[in-house]
């Protein structure tokens, strides 16, 4: 075969790195070490690794060659790129509302569209019928206000060393280093959008050094110790699932000297490796039929060759660099390969990727890595694959993610951050493996030996991967997060036994609520603070379509698997370290048949969007104290709810500080000396469209803790008529 002509390299001086590629900006700041010696120090660094992010992401959307190129989505399974560009200034806002780093929002409506759906789970609101989007100008002025209170808030409110993950200011470090994800998440996007939508930016234009790519070999890596340990002490900022224990025995492997070239992968795709169903996994194939793929995402055939898709331009094929592909394509071609040499080749699993780096010559305790393709050091786009050397092997980071055949699961230890439960949690479902290494956009905590990043395998995040050599059977690890204390006694709440003879809560609440819905005409119904959703199945008895509403994507999670048809296993404490396993199902309550009328979202009841309306009953269940607005929240209900529909509202009315601001109480409190109960401040907000239609009545529920500990609460419930 007659390869493409390689192109030009700028320098042939392969030993000296920095010599490669010409000064390229925009140039990114390593994620800084929090253990800093004074609020000064900590301020003037954080300022600086803000606006680097802040304006470096902004940055990137001036390669957009037109405002149509924001509201066109490069793919129907994500959002338009003004989405993204909305998201992750949203993100501050959200986060520090919840960390009371702030009180008020800047823009509520934005705040709300913005916040949520970006990694295809199934309650993600993708429909662009749900979806009015503002002006890109609009947003700019946004991101310009978020920006402004970013930099009041660093230089003026209160902060108290040390910053960790009990640090209110955590949130604003998350905010920085979730933009940094996006940052690159979004060049994945521009890069899969059609090329009349973007045009080259000076600061953005890829450095071409390409050359004939290397022949691969196999290094022989010995057996040895894999040990993590990160604590909330840890000097480096880290999402949740790095924190914890693990520990390892890794048997000997060989592993590829460099990740795959494209040259590499060309002799699989020649080998109709597309077309040959038996290298493929069952889920590979459904992926294969769905996309009807015969060759990498990025590559273009034309009449002179090859080429390949970059984020701005399209260039003849560098045959040198790693290829880009998802996980089935490269699982896939391990099993080609695997029959080529006659011996298993197959992806490295997480802990083997340790043991690559502790045989190199990397440093973990260092931000990132100073001779690798990453975090923009030396340009925006791959390079090749045998520019970077690190120990006896190359681009052990950076370059590209590489594919691990680990699916994401918690460390021993595991703790959900409460202020972001949704970072990990929804990805310990199986469907999502670990990419480890980062590449040439990963920056801020991604470039870290720490991190641990998880994409479902369909996706496309400008990942490659190496290969090994091994005979060792893959450990499973328990992908669901089954010791979630909280959403086990959810489930036990909801779908599990009736203690001391209290009947379900979630079941009485709609048994009582029934009377009036034949005043209704039971079209659509809206349960918020659904949990895992069992009231929200109870309802479908009634109602032709059922929306099931919570601020908890770890709740939300385990109500879309109930409706799939999955039976969940849980575990309650009994007492000590003892555990007892339940499992519960839909079909256990004959509730399997109504799944398919309820749809669950993840959602901010002080804050929902607009399309959230029109219902004929609401049910907000032991929801009011837990919010951080119940005053606008009340406020605003009636324009949910349909004339002449039901509102029905329970509430032991426990009022905590950690959750409201005491300004915000209903009730609960003397006012000019006058005892003034929840249920009036209820009633003094909701007089103006609603009635009371009948007497308040305490429902007992029952929580249990441990065999031999309950909580055993009463929650008063008022049902109201929507009149005005």
């Amino acid at each position: 075969m007659q390869l493409d002509s390689p192109l030009k390299p700028l320098s042939q001086d392969k030993t000296n790195a920095s010599s490669l590629w010409l000064s390229a900006k925009p140039m990114l700041l390593p994620t800084p070490a929090l253990d800093f010696a004074d609020e000064q120090t900590a301020r003037h660094s954080l300022r600086d690794y803000f606006l680097n992010t802040f304006d470096t992401y902004e940055q990137l959307f001036e390669c957009l060659k037109h405002e149509d190129a924001f509201f066109i989505k490069p793919i129907n399974l994500r959002h338009p790129l003004i989405f993204y560009f909305g998201h992750t200034a949203t993100f501050f806002v959200n986060k520090l509302l919840l960390s009371k780093l702030i009180t008020e929002r800047l823009n509520p409506h934005f705040e709300s569209i913005f916040a949520i759906g970006v990694d295809e789970m199934s309650w993600d609101d993708l429909d662009e019928v749900h979806y009015d989007w503002p002006t890109v100008q609009a947003v700019r002025d946004y991101r310009h206000q978020v920006r402004a209170l970013i930099l009041n808030i660093v230089e003026h409110a209160p902060l108290n060393l040390p910053l960790n993950w009990h640090n209110p200011w955590w949130t604003l470090i998350m905010g920085i280093e979730h933009e940094r994800i996006h940052l690159e998440t979004s060049s994945v996007l521009i890069r899969q959008h059609a090329l009349e939508h973007v045009h080259q930016h000076p600061q953005w234009r890829a450095n071409i050094i390409t050359g004939i790519a290397p022949e691969n070999s196999l290094i022989a890596v010995p057996e040895g110790q894999v040990h993590l340990q990160k604590d909330f002490n840890h000097p480096f900022y880290g999402w949740d699932n790095e924190y914890g224990q693990h520990e390892a025995e890794v048997a000997a492997f060989e592993a590829a000297k460099y990740l795959v070239s494209n040259q590499e992968f060309l002799a699989f795709v020649e080998a109709d490796g597309y077309q040959t169903g038996h290298y493929w996994s069952e889920e590979g194939l459904g992926w294969l039929q769905f996309s009807q793929a015969t060759h990498p995402c990025f590559w273009r055939k034309t009449e002179l060759g090859w080429s390949l898709r970059l984020m701005l331009e399209e260039v003849p094929m560098p045959w040198d660099w790693p290829v880009d592909v998802n996980y089935h394509e490269a699982k896939a071609f391990c099993q080609w390969k695997s029959q080529q040499l006659e011996k298993t080749i197959r992806l490295p699993t997480e802990d083997e990727w340790y043991r690559l780096y502790a045989v190199s010559d990397l440093d973990p305790d260092l931000p990132s890595p100073e001779q690798a393709n990453i975090e923009l050091k030396y340009g925006t786009s791959s390079c090749p694959v045998d520019h970077f050397r690190q120990g006896d092997f190359y681009d052990i980071q950076g370059n590209v993610w590489q594919w691990t055949e680990t699916p994401i699961y918690p460390f021993q230890g595991f703790q959900v951050h409460p202020l972001y439960d949704d970072f990990s949690t929804p990805t310990f479902d199986g469907r999502h493996n670990i990419i480890k290494g980062g590449s040439w956009i990963s920056a801020g905590n991604e470039a870290l030996h720490s991190s641990r990043y998880a994409f479902r395998r369909h996706f496309f995040q400008h990942a490659g991967f190496r290969y090994v050599a091994s005979d060792q059977a893959l450990q499973q690890f328990p992908s669901q997060y089954e010791s979630d204390q909280l959403v086990s006694q959810y489930l036990e709440f909801q779908y599990g036994a009736e203690y001391f003879g209290i009947a379900n809560f979630a079941k009485t609440l709609v048994q009582l609520a029934q009377p009036y819905f034949r005043e209704t005409a039971c079209k659509s119904a809206l349960d918020i603070g659904c949990a895992t959703g069992r009231a929200s199945f109870e309802l479908a008895h009634y109602f032709d379509q059922v929306t099931g509403l919570d601020f908890s994507a770890r709740f939300i999670q385990q109500a879309v698997f109930l409706a799939q048809g999955h039976r969940i296993r849980y575990q309650l404490p009994v007492e000590g370290e003892l555990s007892e396993e339940k499992i519960c199902s839909l079909e256990d309550f004959a509730l399997d048949q109504l799944a398919s009328k309820v749809e669950f979202f993840q959602a901010d009841a002080c804050n929902l969007k607009a399309h959230f309306s029109g219902y004929d009953f609401i049910l907000a269940a032991n929801l009011i104290d837990r919010l951080h607005h119940p005053k606008d929240f009340l406020m605003q209900i009636h324009q949910r709810i349909n004339m002449g529909g039901i509102l029905l509202l329970s509430s032991p009315y426990t009022w905590l500080e950690e959750h409201t601001a005491r300004d915000e109480w209903l009730g609960g409190f003397k006012q000019a000396d006058r005892e003034v109960t929840t249920l009036e401040g209820i009633s003094e907000i909701l007089k103006a469209h609603f009635e009371l239609v009948t007497q308040p009545q305490d429902v007992p529920f029952v929580i249990r803790e441990t065999a031999r500990k309950y909580q055993h609460s009463l929650s008063q419930v008022s049902i109201w008529r929507r009149t005005h």
